[in-house]
């Protein structure tokens, strides 16, 4: 038998690789959608103007103000977010290589799971969470607190700060990839306290 073929066979059969990559690809892409609704739904949430028997209305300063900026609501959303200086070039490159990257994995499974494929998926998972972070951070600290009177006149610890989602990536990430007794830690606590 050729010895790559030998090697795809190898880590496909291999129970415990097989689920480490199976677990490695539905957490890329779990990650890949949270980001993506924190890069577009806040901003569409930003311009809801209120409800009716449709659904939500929309205000027509989301057509002109951020789709006009690209076909793409998804990177008209990211220029939106440059624009008002929530990230940068360098981060939109890093959107772009986590993207390539997650649609890798979507469209490539099998090859992903038997062989690998170009772009390794873990090293991306600390950039896509930093991109996460500093989306979800500057909304609690740009939106949400000045919007908030329950945040009037108080201090806020903006290192303090841990948005949700961060947390719920955390939270899936420890979990999922984590130590046996790291697997089990959260669901142990939660026990204790029933």
């Amino acid at each position: 038998m050729d010895e790559a073929i030998e090697k795809t066979w190898e880590r496909f059969l291999n129970p415990e690789m097989l689920r480490t990559n199976l677990i490695v690809a539905s957490l890329f892409i779990t990650s890949f959608e949270m980001l993506k609704d924190s890069i577009i739904g806040r901003i569409k949430n930003f311009f809801i103007n209120g409800f009716n028997d449709d659904g939500w209305i929309i205000s027509d300063e989301y057509k002109t103000k951020v789709l006009a900026l690209n076909k793409s609501p998804l990177y008209a959303s990211l220029e939106w977010l440059k624009n008002n200086d929530v990230i940068d070039d360098h981060d939109i490159q890093r959107f772009n290589d986590i993207k390539k990257c997650r649609n890798e994995i979507s469209h490539e499974i099998d090859k992903f799971i038997s062989e690998g494929i170009k772009n390794d998926p873990l090293p991306l998972f600390g950039q896509m969470t930093d991109l996460l972070y500093k989306i979800e951070k500057w909304w609690i600290l740009n939106v949400e607190i000045p919007t908030n009177p329950d945040f009037d006149n108080q201090e806020i610890d903006e290192q303090g700060i841990m948005p949700g989602k961060i947390i719920t990536l955390r939270l899936l990430s420890d979990i999922a990839l984590g130590s046996e007794e790291e697997s089990k830690f959260y669901y142990n606590e939660f026990i204790k306290r029933k």
